[in-house]
Order: structure tokens, then sequence, then C-alpha cells
């Protein structure tokens, strides 16, 4: 099998104005994302998705649609997309950074793969860890009785885990927690995502208020400038440290590893740049006695059923206890 050209499509795809995400990152309130189609030719085609917004990884349609045409299909021609391990380091080699793009093409890859075997994604990647993936809602940073009217509605679809963007200002995080907390009972488990938004002090003074509310872990309370921000941080509170924007690649996880700065992993396939690249960082999770989830960016079809299947065939992946963020559609 070669590949005989590569296809990309941008979308731009709102997002529900009620539900749009406002974090210590900024709004998103639209997914100006870019679909690919991996042609080949024994007439199947892959589908991949570039989950991309600047403010993540520089990435955006344009760049991604630029660095396909320019760089990767040209060099990709004429190649077996089933040959993943062998494609994988030529695009690493070919174009530096740019996890998303990247990540899409990996999509596609294995998309042909499972078409051409006749087996699901997951069945490739060795089978099922898990029958079903667990999943959590994501609470906008809005003002709290809004916060609160989301996060009922949010119970009422059945989410029984949801977690509340912080971040923003600590005063006004710590109310919308509490609005959120008795919107929803005390039985519906509850954790926070800073996005990298308050400063180590914000961070070690706020938390233990949250924790007053029963959350449960705290999502990327620091920015990734510093490692020692978050193994600091992780010392000095009582609940788990989950990493995000701190851990891209494979180093990241081996440096949040050595400086005991988390306690669970953030892993999804765009960041890392593939389902491949998300399950190594697993994999030192795992060896180092940690655990995982999936992360979200809001991606579309293509990019969540991807993730499924990463979450599917990951043991590392605890999505019992740290429900997965594969949630766009309820956006």
């Amino acid at each position: 099998m070669k590949i005989t050209r590569i296809e990309t499509i941008p979308v731009s795809v709102p997002i529900n104005p009620a539900r749009a995400i406002k974090s210590g990152r900024g709004y998103h309130t639209t997914s100006p994302f870019l679909l690919v189609k991996v042609h080949t030719d024994q007439d199947i085609v892959g589908l991949g998705e570039v989950s991309c917004t600047a403010v993540w990884s520089g990435e955006d349609q344009q760049t991604a649609a630029h660095l396909i045409a320019h760089y990767l299909e040209p060099m990709l021609m004429g190649q077996d997309p089933t040959q993943i391990e062998r494609l994988m380091p030529q695009i690493q080699r070919t174009v530096a950074n740019n996890p998303f793009t990247k990540a899409a093409l990996e999509m596609a890859f294995w998309d042909i793969l499972g078409k051409e075997a006749g087996l699901p994604v997951y069945r490739l990647l060795g089978g099922p860890a898990r029958d079903v993936v667990a999943t959590k809602y994501s609470v906008s940073g809005l003002e709290p009785p809004k916060a609160a009217e989301v996060a009922a509605w949010a119970v009422a679809q059945g989410f029984r885990t949801m977690k509340v963007k912080v971040g923003i200002n600590p005063v006004e995080d710590v109310a919308r927690v509490a609005a959120v907390r008795e919107a929803i009972g005390p039985d519906v488990r509850l954790g926070v995502d800073a996005n990298g938004g308050w400063s180590p002090r914000q961070a070690v003074q706020t938390i233990p208020k949250l924790v007053e509310y029963g959350v449960y872990f705290a999502e990327q309370p620091v920015a990734d400038l510093d490692i020692a921000w978050l193994a600091d941080v992780r010392r000095q509170i009582t609940i788990p440290v989950m990493a995000d924007e701190s851990v891209y690649s494979v180093q990241d996880a081996l440096a949040l590893v050595r400086a005991n700065a988390a306690d669970v992993f953030s892993v999804y396939v765009g960041k890392g740049g593939g389902i491949s690249s998300a399950r190594k960082i697993a994999t030192v999770a795992e060896a180092a006695g940690l655990v995982c989830t999936v992360g979200s960016n809001l991606e579309l079809g293509v990019a969540n059923a991807a993730m499924i299947h990463l979450a599917l065939a990951t043991p590392a992946i605890d999505a019992d206890t740290f429900p997965c963020d594969i949630l766009s559609p309820f956006y």
C-alpha cells in the first residue's frame, strides 16, 4: 500500500455559547481545526484531525496545512501508511514540534491499518484494558450562579464526576467551586483545573479552601514554566496533582517523575503527537507507580474516536478514579 496524496480540510465549529470554556488560558468559543485525509493506492482513506489552538502549541489551521503540504506530504508520498513505527520518526525529523499536526497524520495511519485489517484500532493496540471509558464534565470558569446552573445540567445528563475551571481569580475560583458543589450535591466527584493560571503562592493558598468542598484533584495548578513550581505545590497540598500542560512528551514525563511533581498525567492523542507517543507517556507513568487520564482540547469526532481507542487499550489510564475528558459532543 502506498500514500498517493494528503488532503486537508479546514473547519470552524462553534461551541454552544452557554457552555463555552473560559479558563486560565482564555475563552474557547470556536474550534478552528483541520481535518486530514490520507489517500492510498488501494482506495483506503485514513482520517485524522489537527485539534489545534495557537495558545496550546503554537499551531493553527494555517500552520498545520502548510507543514503538511510543503514538508510532510512530499516526504510521505509513495510510502506505506501502515508502517507507523517507520513513518513517525521520519515525521519527527522532518518537522520540529507541532505535535497536533503530527498526531493527525498518525491517526490517519492507524485508521488505514485498522480498515485494512478489518479491526478496530484498540484491538491493534493489544485489545481492551476495560470495557467502558468513564468520562467527566468540565464546567467553564463562569460566574458562580451560571457555573452552578451548567453543573446541575451536567448531572442531569448523567455525569457523576466533573471538574471546574479555575486559575482565573482565586477569590472567584473558590466561590465558583462552592456554588457548583451546592448545585450538584455531595455524591458527585469534583476536581479543579487551573490550566496553569495560578502562581505557586496562589495555588498553595487556594487549594486547601477548595478541598473543603470535596475537591479531590488539582489539574495543572501552576504554569509549566518551571517544573519545580509544580513539585513545590504538590509537596504542600493534600490532594493529587494532575499534570497537563507540563507533559507533552516522554521526556516531560520522565522529568516529572524525577521531580516528584505529579500524581497523575493527563495524556491525549493531539498533545502527545499521536497514539503511540501518548502510550509511551502512560508507560512511564505506570513504571513510576503513577496513573493517567485522557485530557481534551474539545476535539471533534475523529480525534474523539482516537482518544477512545487510546483509553480502551492503555492499562495505565485509570478512568475509574480519574474519568476522561472525552466530552466535546456536550459542547
